[in-house]
């Protein structure tokens, strides 16, 4: 290849990913924060810090499934961590939060009509009520709307409804296929009960062709009659869906002991470092600490949870004073209803004012820069600081961001920004047992940490 033709490309590639804002190369005193920028990264990659915090806490708790306790040893875990690395006014904030648990069994299997037997991975969906002792064994009817579901009329009735829409491949971006296609998760059995249906199968939420279902929360309707729901792994959707078209009166049988119990208490894991100027204004970065119960809940979001102690880690390891105050809030409960996100929005802080939140909950991998839900006046205040982090090519500020947890402080006015991250393999691994450490890259997770340590002080620095 032609080395001018080189030359240009990459020219031309520069320019057209550089933002809008980055500034030119200029004196110090008009880039004050690059020498911040360039010692936050360098202790990060060399310490690798948020890794360690990540094998800390997979091995002291596991899954962290909320109201477990297991997400008991998770708050105790997260307050300790914070004592021990010296972050100010650590302390906990109690909520009260459900308390599902999935049982020994989950059992499923496809009888075909030539009296074979066939086993398939399946697993309760959160909130799933569970089946009799001896199951529940049914036709099966395979839909992919609930438009369709709804045109079966009586032909649904009695049957086992098998939703079976796929996550859209076509899609850029994987969280709009998410989109399109959890809605047969959520609601699926509140759909089921409205045609008479006895029970929900979801085929799972992910893109990858494997025999791992996986789960996520589902919710029932108090007027409408409760029926069991389970999650499909991809193969085994696969697999229903060819022996249906020969053999439309197969049968599954499923067999569950998930239950709920009473509500228990939790609490959120709170800890900053205090504003040596105007401590009163504050900047919260968080995740959640609550995962599912399959796999290690690493990426999902133990990945956001450490993101959020190793920016600040960071910050105080390097001396950097924050005029206005940089506070970690390790939500409780983002799964199963965002009660850690409410009860924070709710307290009680004294007189504060929340200049912005920034949430990550969207796995350990790459980042790629910022969503900030800020409106045309505001958004540039925080969009200039973007060549900061263009050394580690996080710098891409764009208009909408946020997170569920800081949701309810969007409703009271407050700026929430979400990190944006390589997200091409994220529903490979989320609500599963393949989200597990291993799947974790410790650079760049360690990346994800670095460009909320970055982005985070500058805006503590500067304000709005």
């Amino acid at each position: 290849m032609n080395h001018h033709f080189i030359v240009l490309v990459s020219l031309s590639i520069f320019l057209t990913s550089s933002n809008l804002y980055t500034q030119p190369s200029d004196t110090a005193k008009s880039r004050p924060y690059e020498d911040a920028a360039r010692q936050i990264i360098a202790e990060g990659l060399k310490t690798s810090g948020a890794y360690s915090l990540l094998e800390d806490l997979v091995k002291k708790t596991g899954h962290r499934l909320v109201g477990s306790p297991e997400a008991a040893k998770a708050v105790e875990w997260g307050k300790k961590t914070m004592e021990d690395l010296g972050f100010q006014k650590v302390h906990t904030e109690p909520c009260m939060v459900p308390h599902w648990v999935r049982g020994p069994i989950e059992e499923a299997s496809i009888a075909t009509s030539t009296g074979r037997n066939i086993p398939i991975n399946i697993c309760a969906l959160g909130g799933s009520i569970g089946t009799a002792d001896g199951g529940i064994t049914a036709e099966v009817v395979q839909v992919k709307s609930f438009d369709e579901l709804k045109s079966l009329g009586e032909k649904a009735k009695g049957k086992i409804i098998f939703f079976n829409r796929p996550m859209d491949q076509s899609k850029i971006n994987p969280g709009e296929a998410y989109g399109g296609a959890v809605n047969q998760r959520s609601v699926g059995a509140v759909e089921a009960a409205k045609v008479g249906g006895v029970a929900a199968l979801v085929r799972s939420m992910t893109m990858q062709l494997d025999d791992v279902p996986h789960t996520g929360s589902m919710h029932y309707v108090d007027t409408i009659p409760k029926v069991p729901a389970a999650a499909i792994s991809t193969i085994g959707a696969n697999l229903l869906d060819s022996l249906l078209a020969v053999d439309e009166n197969l049968k599954i049988k499923i067999r569950l002991t998930c239950q709920t119990l009473p509500d228990v208490e939790s609490a959120n894991v709170v800890g900053e470092l205090t504003g040596t100027e105007k401590p009163e204004e504050v900047i919260v970065i968080g995740g959640h600490l609550d995962s599912w119960d399959k796999g290690h809940g690493a990426h999902d979001d133990g990945a956001g949870s450490v993101h959020a102690i190793e920016a600040l880690r960071l910050i105080k390891e390097l001396g950097l004073k924050p005029k206005r105050t940089i506070r970690v809030v390790l939500f409780m409960n983002e799964e199963f209803g965002l009660n850690g996100g409410i009860a924070y929005a709710k307290e009680d802080h004294h007189g504060e004012k929340h200049i912005c939140a920034i949430e990550t909950d969207a796995g350990g991998f790459t980042p790629r820069g910022f969503g900030v839900g800020a409106d045309s006046i505001a958004f540039p205040k925080f969009a200039r600081w973007s060549y900061l982090l263009d050394p580690i090519d996080a710098g891409r500020i764009t208009r909408g961001g946020g997170g569920a947890d800081i949701s309810e402080l969007a409703k009271l006015g407050v700026i929430t920004i979400g990190l944006r991250v390589d997200g091409q393999k994220y529903f490979d691994y989320h609500h599963s047992g393949n989200d597990t450490i291993d799947k974790v890259h410790p650079r760049e997770l360690e990346l994800g940490a670095i460009a909320i340590a970055v982005f985070s002080y500058v805006i503590a620095q500067e304000g709005l």
